[in-house]
């Protein structure tokens, strides 16, 4: 190292420590390059940013034409609607409608039930937006902003008529009005770019179906090969998929008119998702080997081959009736290798002690769970096919569900109700003329941010994106909107800050900023027909409403906070319970579902997990991933049970596992010490059995105990919910 004369030699160590770390740059580099998204957008940003800021001024000009009273409302439900996808746009709009409609209907209801009582309007109208905050959680996609739309739709229609009862219909037509104004100015200018949005969406569905079993492909090759960091990767590829899943409903909507290709794409996913788990479960089969399997890895060497090329043949039909014959010709081969072992051992006539004989059936369980392993890969390339045409007569239905925490719900309604309570306990104490907006807008933050995981981070982000708002506004109102005689200059204006929100909208960093900036912008400008904003009055307006927001987010911070320790503890215990309920449940859960709640629970936990994951964690991921792989397993035995296919002991054996597992705490170890015991059992069995359907049925059996039995040794400590888990 170079040492210029002057600078002593610890110093210099320093300089070139920190020049390792940060690469010279020039001044404001760093700066410029946080406000990339602003200088450099990408072409999709700019093109949503200019097409939402032409519907929403599109929809304020028509609604200044049409001379209503409150004309912001319909460009702020353009900003509120319009999503990335044309598919998401659509969605929400239609659920907006819906909750729209239910927002009237209770507003209208309320008011006429509670004319001129506050004391009994207002706890009605905090239980009503609690309820709908409560019911919100436990949905999903846009089904969950309808209900919360229902609640603060109501807030602010009732609101608004509070002062005039008798003019409760007049204000909710006039709202409804905006709100479809601002919904058909959307759909109409986004319309307008969206060229053949059906094949487009076929085509996105086929690409994110392609990638998904391009991912999980070549996990399964990196794990048949016995790589050890593969079983992390693996495990982050669950919130990727739960992603697509919810993508596929969206591109069902850009289609249009169509059959069942959603609901096929969704099995396809399903089908991903069980074909990952079975390669996690082989991994745990091939660590608990005690003998060499040269034969198995001969398989595996041509297995791994067929995984790693397998995505490139997915691109027409006939590759893919050439994939789909290749690999039945696999499947084959692990059913001959099952046959040689089974024959061998038979020839063979050693006690079933024998380390051979031992390592023969070894070999037998690991080509039945690859056979079985195929056989998924094989349904999902089915599925993946039937996602791509539209089948006649088809009637095929299929939907993941998705993990539901009563408790977070009840939490969610709770805090609204009593957020707007508390907003309306302040108006009363303190009559302020600003009162109404006050608490409309509390109750629309609530409503908006009361089930996110956790809302005190989104509405700190929001508070800062009012903030922007206001400052834009102020030089808006009192020194550009003043000089402006004509709607023609008010739009060119409004069109700068505008598409610069729009862009934000487009960068996930400033998202949320963006939400409140183009929400609020045009409630805080409120351009009219024949009157100046007043200066007072703008303040009084735009502080009520910034003082709305701030308080929103010191509800959340103060009552029932967020916490991402007791979720996880939460869903602990309902994966013990539903561990339970697999084994005793009749009829036997599907397997569908099991997958569904589990992979919402692992994207949970990786969102909670951030960039880099504490080890406690990285310990609930591999709990949750060690408890769904048990969970399918469970469902297999009890389909072994099912078809009553082996001898009396072995199902007596099965049964006594099953009843363990029904009874299962996480405690004491007994559940993985029956699980090994009848797995000894079934060993036993079946060396003396001599029917070979009879023996390859139990092979499965006990293929099924292995990993149940390893899973609930390894994680322990996860799956014993009576204490904390935490790892140090």
């Amino acid at each position: 190292m170079l040492v210029l004369p002057g600078i002593p030699l610890f110093i210099a160590r320093r300089m070139a420590f920190l020049q390792h770390l940060t690469p010279l740059r020039r001044p404001g580099e760093a700066r410029n390059g946080r406000l990339r998204w602003l200088f450099f957008p990408t072409m999709s940003a700019l093109g949503f940013a200019v097409r939402t800021t032409t519907a929403a001024l599109l929809s304020l000009i028509i609604a200044m034409w049409m001379e209503l009273d409150d004309p912001q409302w319909a460009p702020m439900t353009v900003w509120i609607v319009a999503q990335g996808s044309r598919g998401e746009s659509l969605s929400k709009a239609r659920w907006r409608i819906v909750g729209t409609v239910f927002g009237v209907i209770s507003a209208v209801a309320l008011i006429s039930a509670f004319p001129q009582q506050p004391g009994l309007f207002f706890p009605a109208l905090a239980i009503w937006m609690g309820l709908c905050c409560a019911l919100a959680t436990v949905v999903h996609n846009f089904r969950s902003y309808a209900l919360v739309l229902t609640g603060y739709t109501c807030a602010i229609i009732a609101l608004g008529a509070v002062s005039n009862p008798e003019n409760i219909f007049m204000v909710a037509m006039s709202r409804a009005t905006y709100i479809f104004l601002g919904i058909a100015c959307e759909s109409l200018i986004a319309g307008l770019f969206a060229h053949n949005l059906a094949d487009s969406a076929r085509a996105n569905i086929r690409a994110k179906l392609r990638t998904a079993l391009a991912s999980v492909t070549d996990a399964i090759a990196s794990l048949l090969e016995g790589n050890q960091a593969a079983l992390i990767r693996s495990r982050a590829l669950f919130g990727p998929l739960l992603s697509i899943n919810d993508q596929i409903e969206f591109s069902e909507v850009e289609m249009g008119p169509h059959g069942h290709e959603g609901d096929h794409a969704r099995a396809a996913l399903a089908a991903v998702s069980v074909l990952l788990s079975r390669g996690l479960g082989m991994a745990v089969r091939i660590q608990s080997l005690e003998h060499e399997q040269p034969v198995f890895q001969a398989t595996t060497e041509k297995t791994r081959a067929f995984l790693t090329n397998a995505p490139e043949r997915l691109d027409s039909d006939e590759s893919i009736a050439a994939l789909r014959q290749d690999l039945s010709l696999l499947r084959g081969e692990c059913r001959q290798r099952i046959v040689d072992a089974l024959t061998e051992e038979i020839s063979l006539n050693l006690p079933s002690e024998n380390q051979q004989v031992v390592a023969l059936l070894d070999q037998r369980i690991l080509h039945n769970a690859l056979d079985e392993l195929l056989g998924e890969l094989d349904r999902a390339i089915l599925e993946f096919e039937a996602s791509q045409t539209t089948v006649r007569g088809d009637h095929f239905r299929f939907r993941l569900q998705s993990h539901r925490d009563w408790r977070e719900a009840g939490y969610n309604g709770i805090r609204a109700a009593i957020a707007l309570m508390a907003a309306a306990l302040i108006w009363e104490v303190t009559a302020w003329s600003a009162g109404i907006g006050f608490i409309t807008f509390v109750g629309v933050v609530c409503g908006l941010f009361a089930t996110r995981e956790n809302p005190v981070l989104a509405t700190t982000n929001f508070l800062k994106g009012s903030v922007w708002a206001a400052i834009v506004s102020f030089f808006f109102v009192f020194l550009i909107v003043p000089r402006l005689s004509d709607p023609e200059m008010l739009i060119a204006a409004l069109s700068v800050p505008m598409i610069a929100g729009g862009l934000a909208a487009r960068n996930p960093a400033t998202a949320l900023h963006s939400a409140a900036f183009t929400l609020l912008l045009p409630n805080f400008v409120h351009p009219t027909n024949h009157t100046r904003e007043n200066e007072i009055a703008w303040f009084n307006s735009t502080g009520a409403i910034l003082l709305s927001v701030a308080c929103s987010v010191l509800i959340f911070k103060v009552i029932l906070p967020f916490d991402a320790a007791a979720e996880r503890w939460r869903m602990r215990r309902t994966m013990l319970q539903d561990l339970r309920t697999l084994a005793s449940a009749q009829p036997i859960p599907l397997t569908q579902d099991w997958i569904g709640r589990n992979i919402d629970r692992f994207a949970r936990l990786i969102r909670h997990a951030g960039p880099t994951p504490s080890p406690t964690i990285e310990g609930c991921l591999q709990g949750t991933l060690a408890a769904m792989t048990i969970g399918l397993n469970i469902i297999r035995l009890r389909a072994v049970l099912e078809r009553d296919q082996i001898p009396p002991r072995a199902r007596d054996a099965l049964l006594l596992t099953m009843q363990r597992m029904s009874q299962f705490t996480g405690r004491y170890g007994r559940a993985a010490a029956t699980a090994r015991r009848a797995t000894a059992m079934l060993r036993r069995l079946e060396a003396r059995e001599t029917n070979v359907s009879t023996r390859i049925e139990l092979t499965r059996a006990m293929a099924y105990l292995i990993v149940v039995s390893h899973e609930l040794d390894a994680n322990r400590e996860f799956l014993d919910a009576s204490r904390a888990f935490q790892v140090r």
